[in-house]
This record gives C-alpha cells, structure tokens and sequence, in this order.
C-alpha cells in the first residue's frame, strides 16, 4: 500500500535562509521539552551520487561544499517525543559524536559539515524505515516487525564500518571517508539487520543464513530509499542496483560506485567465496527479480513475511522453497511462480 498523499520536496538551493558554508542551526538558551512531535529538517535522498547523477563526488574531509546545496532535501521528521532531541517512537540517536542535535523552533538543519546531520540522517532513515514496513500492512493485517524505537550510535566508530548488535539492541554507524550515517543506504541496509533479528532469534548461524541477511540488508536499503525517494519527488540518477553509492566512493575506484549491486550475475554454488557478503549477492538478486516481477509492494509483502519462518542457521534452497510457499499462501500460483523463477535463475532452485 503507497501513503495517501505525497509530499513536495523542497532542495536545498531552494531554501533562502541557508547559506553554502554553514547552514542555519538552531539555537536553544534552555535544553527544555518542546512538546513537538514533528520537524522540518534536511537530508540526502538517499545520498547525493544517487540523486545527482555525480560520480564524481568525493568527501574532502566532510567539506561543506563537497556535495552541491541542491542535493539537501527539506523532509518532515515524525513520530518525535517532544523533547526537542532525536528520539521518537522508532528512531532513538542514542549516543554520538559532538553536541547532541536540539530544536527549539521546529528545524534540524545542518550540511554535512556538522555533526548534527548524521544524527538528523540517522533518525529520518530509521524512521522511514519502520514506516514502509507499515506501509506494506507490517502491523496492522501483518505481524508487526522490530516496532520498536531503534537505538542507533551515530559516529562512534572510529573505522569505515558499521554494524547491528542484537544482544544490545544497538545499531552503530562508523566513520572514515564518507562517514557512513550520511549514505541513507547503510543506515537502512542495518536497520534491515535489526529487522531479522528480531524476526528470529539468532538469525545468521551459518554461511548462507548469513549471506542472506546481508543480502536482506542490501536489498531493503534500495527498496526503502526508492520508496522515500518517490515519496518526496527526489529523482533517481545512478543506477538502483548499486548499494551505497555515496559511502563507497571512499574506497572504490569503478564506475559507477557500489558497495555492491543487486544485478551481479552471480549463480548457485559456483560462485559461492565462502563471504556472507559476496554470496548475498546471489540471493539479493533474487530478491530484486521478484520486485521487478511483481512490484515493490507484493514482492516487499512476500520477502519480509517469509522471513518470519526462515531458521536460524537456514540453507539458501530452504529459505527459498518458504519463499515460494509464503507467496503462494499470500497471493497464489501466479506470484509463487514468479518467485520460484527468481531462485531458480540464480541455481538457488
């Protein structure tokens, strides 16, 4: 199910008040409640190389000027506690480097220059996050799925790394280069972490349970951001199938940047490396091939459910035939098919 109403996307070069070297934040005398459950702010949708086009952006050392004014975008934060900080009823910025961001007067707005906005790109991501899941009935007609607020650690890592602890519930965003809570795409890919393992208990026990829960990760990080992207108008201009598009410039030399990609040909078993990275790839292209055969809305609903009965420690084959079951029970022969073609098209099958 898509929201009722979209929202007209305001860009940065739009917004008068700002200027290029530092933009407008706001001040506070007194750190008091503000009461206000919602919030302008600005972002990357869901990072500058995707809504550009520019492979050639780079972080200079998170220079202010390194990614064009018009790449920001004015987006309404949610669901906030009234406290005036970043904590709201599913995004929590628990811990971070630099003064924790603070609103009197209704606006977030920092450029990447400051510490604040990866604690602004964090909440909004996470938040966004849990909201397509709901989108798809996760909650309502569907179980519920890690409806919590999610903790997250903004800069509090000192290397390029970023990963979710289940045993503390935490998910924490590294820096070095790009830092990575200002690609929207990591932050979702390990909100997708949190999301397994509160569907079950222990996920990722075995090499292929692992690849796919970073495939999973890879795979929710582009279905959320182009939800949040149509969402607000923002256009798409490199390639969808590339992950992370805005961190991985730091520490790839290809055109155009990725992570990873959804589209690497990869085929079951030969290959398998033994990775969980490089094998998800297998799996999250299986994943892309039901959202294109079917659309983001049934494919996300059939992907995210079945995940509820995957084992701990479950084979790619196992998790594959609950797929299709999960699909047919949802929608019947015609979708079950489809996704049967997917797995079997990367030998899964």
């Amino acid at each position: 199910m898509a929201p009722k109403s979209w929202t007209t996307p305001v860009a940065l070069a739009a917004t008068a008040a700002l200027t290029l070297a530092g933009l407008t934040a706001p001040v506070a005398s007194a750190k008091q409640p503000t009461g206000a459950t919602t919030a302008k702010a600005l972002v990357f949708i869901p990072n500058p190389v995707q809504s550009s086009g520019d492979q050639t952006l780079t972080d200079q050392k998170d220079s202010a000027t390194a990614v064009p004014r018009g790449e920001y975008y004015e987006v309404t934060l949610t669901d906030l506690d009234g406290s005036g900080y970043l904590r709201g009823k599913w995004a929590n910025v628990r811990s971070t480097t630099g003064t924790p961001a603070y609103t009197a007067n209704g606006t977030y707005y920092y450029n990447r220059h400051d510490d604040q906005f990866e604690q602004v790109m964090a909440y909004f991501w996470g938040t966004e996050a849990q909201k397509y899941l709901q989108s798809l009935g996760f909650g309502s007609e569907l179980p519920p799925v890690n409806a919590e607020s999610q903790d997250y650690k903004v800069d509090q890592y000192g290397v390029d790394n970023s990963f979710s602890w289940d045993k503390h519930d935490t998910i924490t965003l590294g820096k070095g280069g790009v830092d990575d809570a200002e690609d929207g795409e990591v932050i979702v890919h390990e909100t997708g972490h949190a999301v397994h393992d509160a569907q079950v208990a222990g996920f990722g026990a075995s090499l292929e349970a692992g690849s796919i829960g970073e495939a999973w990760g890879d795979y929710f990080s582009v279905t959320v951001g182009d939800w949040v992207a149509k969402k607000y108008g923002v256009p798409v201009k490199a390639p969808l199938v590339c992950v992370a598009d805005w961190d991985s410039v730091s520490y790839t030399s290809t055109v155009p940047h990725c992570l990873r990609r959804l589209d690497a040909g990869k085929h079951y078993p030969e290959d398998v490396e033994g990775e969980v990275h490089a094998d998800g790839e297998i799996w999250s292209q299986a994943l892309f091939q039901i959202r294109t055969a079917l659309g983001p809305t049934v494919a996300d609903r059939i992907i995210v459910d079945a995940q509820f009965g995957f084992a701990p420690d479950t084979s790619f084959a196992a998790a594959a035939r609950h797929t299709v079951a999960t699909a047919q029970s949802m929608y019947g022969a015609t979708q079950a098919a489809a996704v049967q073609k997917a797995f079997a098209d990367r030998g899964i099958l």
